[in-house]
């Protein structure tokens, strides 16, 4: 079998349920598990992401108004490759390449026409719904009930211990610096499962434009940065929107040293068994006490 993925979620999905040896091809993105970079690039930015963080905003709502992909998928390289099976999405136009690129990639293909799994990640449910999927287009199901239950029954424990501390904390999620978005989707479902309010962000939804005179109102207990796409180093470069601003002190959070800097790129923004080390590294943040799974690399204090 000779598969591509085109998202990084579905990468690791893969590779979790033991099909690295088998893939052929990657996106862009996709870097996680290391091994997995040897592999040739499908897929490219229409877009200059080494700009800031508004600027790229700018970007990708122009491109997006003019109904075009964020993304360029490589239709040769793909036909070189020639896989039998290719993993997107149809979840967020900004994440990754979409269903509609690649079909419209492999619509002229004569022959050998490669199965197409389209993942649609908006909350928890719908990510385990994916691993099912997925393993079900690899042709191992079992492998993938399996790693759900594990992930999950994780998460079970985690959660219940964290309950139990009885603490009323609540946090703001921020996915964007500039302009600023809070983090939906899944992220709520997981700070949830913590026992703690998240003020900004709805489950099952987009990522919610806020405002500083919503953050200033609301004014959580603790700040959990995870720009989307970005690791530690860049958003460090990037902090300036948020700390420069004189609200920025004004926040709870920040005087009382709850602020913190997330790796997005590899945890909290990608929908696949890392979703488990993303509820880790929240549950270490909120309960240092209590938690520590060893994560003390993906996120500092700010």
């Amino acid at each position: 079998m000779r598969i591509v993925s085109l998202i990084a979620s579905a990468t690791e999905i893969i590779c979790a349920l033991g099909f690295e040896n088998q893939m052929v091809g990657r996106s862009h993105e996709c870097d996680f598990p290391e091994g997995i970079t040897r592999l040739p690039a499908c897929s490219s930015p229409k877009i200059d992401v080494s700009v800031s963080a508004l600027e790229i905003d700018r970007q990708v709502k122009r491109v997006v108004q003019e109904s075009l992909s964020v993304y360029r998928v490589d239709t040769e390289k793909l036909k070189m490759l020639k896989p039998d099976i290719i993993i997107t999405q149809d979840h967020c136009e900004v994440c990754a390449v979409n269903l509609k690129d690649v079909k419209q990639a492999v619509c002229d293909w004569l022959e050998n026409t490669p199965k197409i799994v389209s993942l649609r990640p908006n909350n928890l449910a719908d990510i385990w719904i994916d691993i099912k999927n997925v393993a079900q287009a690899l042709g191992v199901p079992k492998r993938g009930d399996d790693l759900i239950r594990a992930i999950q029954t994780k998460m079970e424990k985690i959660s219940t211990a964290a309950k139990n501390i009885n603490k009323k904390y609540s946090v703001g999620c921020i996915e964007w610096f500039d302009p600023l978005m809070a983090a939906g989707n899944w992220v709520p479902e997981l700070v949830g499962m913590l026992g703690v309010v998240d003020l900004f962000g709805i489950p099952g939804e987009h990522a919610p434009c806020l405002t500083w005179d919503s953050l200033v109102d609301r004014n959580p207990d603790f700040i959990l940065t995870m720009p989307c796409g970005w690791g530690l180093s860049r958003s460090q470069k990037e902090l300036s929107c948020l700390t420069s601003d004189s609200r920025w002190n004004q926040l709870k959070a920040v005087k009382n040293n709850r602020a913190y800097l997330t790796d997005g790129n590899q945890y909290f923004n990608r929908p696949g068994p890392r979703l488990l080390e993303s509820m880790e590294i929240m549950a270490e943040i909120i309960y240092p006490k209590v938690f520590n799974f060893g994560h003390h690399g993906a996120f500092k204090k700010l």
